[in-house]
């Protein structure tokens, strides 16, 4: 290994805007265990599956329709 490196001709990441931001959320144990079976069914991480959701919806922008009533 070098002692030093010359970055002078590097070049910034062009996927910068690609990347995710790491959060804690809490999502209850039946919704994880729901997206960990199917993620095994589709072969992807449950966290893949989670944010490809949640993307869709962003990018559709679907809202959720609650009905309070009884």
């Amino acid at each position: 290994m070098r002692k030093e490196y010359d970055f002078s001709k590097s070049k910034r990441n062009p996927y910068v805007k690609a990347l995710k931001k790491q959060i804690t959320i809490r999502i209850d144990e039946p919704t994880v265990e729901y997206f960990q079976s199917l993620a095994t069914q589709i072969g992807l991480p449950y966290q893949s599956l989670i944010n490809l959701y949640l993307k869709d919806c962003a990018e559709h922008q679907r809202t959720l329709r609650m009905d309070w009533t009884s």
